[in-house]
């Protein structure tokens, strides 16, 4: 069940995604992990191009995910901006710098997880 595919995604999970792009965030990919985890259901994993840039990204979906009345669990790592997680407990968000995310490959990881690349809509 591996591989791009497209399926439907809590329409929080896509916000999470178009925020990141909002923000200039690259290689935005959610990953659908309902068969696969107990944690959580989707992944929404991007990256920044900077320190700066990743910490951006991370507190413009924490503003507008506040607007829509939603209010992440948990926090770990806005400080440094290496990689900033973003737990909403359906979803968790993981922005990362360029870097970290190759180090940590997530997508590799959870290899079994159909993938989804949000491609960003600003883009001709």
């Amino acid at each position: 069940m591996n591989g791009s595919a497209d399926f439907e995604m809590p329409s929080e999970v896509r916000k999470a995604a178009d925020y990141a792009l909002d923000r200039k965030a690259v290689d935005v990919t959610v990953l659908d992990l309902r068969d696969l985890s107990s944690a959580t259901d989707f992944f929404v994993i991007a990256t920044g191009r900077s320190d700066i840039h990743v910490r951006a990204i991370a507190e413009h979906i924490l503003d507008s995910a506040r607007g829509d009345g939603n209010r992440p669990e948990h926090i770990e790592g806005l400080d440094e901006g290496r990689w900033v997680l973003l737990d909403y407990i359906d979803h968790v968000v993981h922005i990362f710098h360029p870097s970290v995310r190759d180090f940590y490959r997530l997508e590799a990881l959870w290899g079994d997880a159909r993938s989804m690349p949000i491609p960003d809509s600003s883009v001709p």
